[in-house]
């Protein structure tokens, strides 16, 4: 079995344990999307589920999703986002740092993105763990060490998908639970609004992937 095949079923089976029995219940439904909490056990830290239909086609979020050093014009609270390793057209590693309101402490990252399709169905997904090594720890910078996050892509009529965002993050320390709603609702919301936004735009509109079918 090929690498690369392997390390994505490992991670959907994670995922699938993590996300796939959960209790979801709407939080909030403003401009076509949906955004879903769940309690996690053992965890402080709810995750959270955003769903809507845009126009795009896969390869036009694909094309942005990989594009890492985009994010930090359209992901919530983006300070930073580099590439570390490209692996593959389908498979990278990244670097991102997270501003959080004075006097708290920012948080940074370090996640591994994989790419996969269902051939028969169109269906993406991308699997967007953190994961530990890659970037030495910085001082002042609060690493996250538990994050786990997909994206499911699905065709949608003509020229447009469903997406499903998935994203589960104990922050590390101490945050107050103000802040902590704040990134479980708003967070998700203007992270898909903005998503929409950028795919439009020349980059992205015309993007033609090998790897992905439409």
């Amino acid at each position: 079995m090929p690498k690369v095949v392997f390390i994505t079923l490992l991670l959907t089976a994670r995922f699938i344990f993590v996300f796939g029995q959960q209790n979801w219940k709407l939080s909030v439904e403003k401009d076509g999307i949906k955004i879903y909490t769940s309690a996690l056990q053992g965890s402080r830290i709810k995750a959270v589920k955003a769903e809507c239909r845009i126009k795009a086609t896969n390869s036009q979020v694909v094309a942005l999703l990989m594009d890492v050093a985009s994010a930090k014009d359209w992901v919530y609270h983006t300070k930073s986002c580099s590439l570390i390793k490209k692996v593959s057209a389908s498979e990278l590693f990244y670097y991102s740092e997270i501003s959080l309101p004075w006097p708290l402490q920012n948080r940074d990252f370090v996640a591994h993105l994989t790419v996969s399709q269902n051939r028969d169905t169109k269906v993406v997904t991308i699997d967007g763990p953190a994961v530990r090594g890659h970037v030495p720890e910085k001082e002042g910078i609060v690493r996250i060490m538990d994050s786990k996050g997909k994206w499911v892509i699905s065709p949608s009529g003509t020229d447009h998908v469903s997406i499903e965002y998935t994203i589960h993050v104990d922050p590390g320390g101490t945050l107050p639970p103000w802040l902590i709603n704040m990134f479980a609702s708003e967070g998700p919301l203007r992270i898909i609004k903005n998503l929409g936004l950028q795919v439009q735009k020349p980059a992205y509109k015309k993007a033609v992937l090998a790897y992905i079918l439409n």
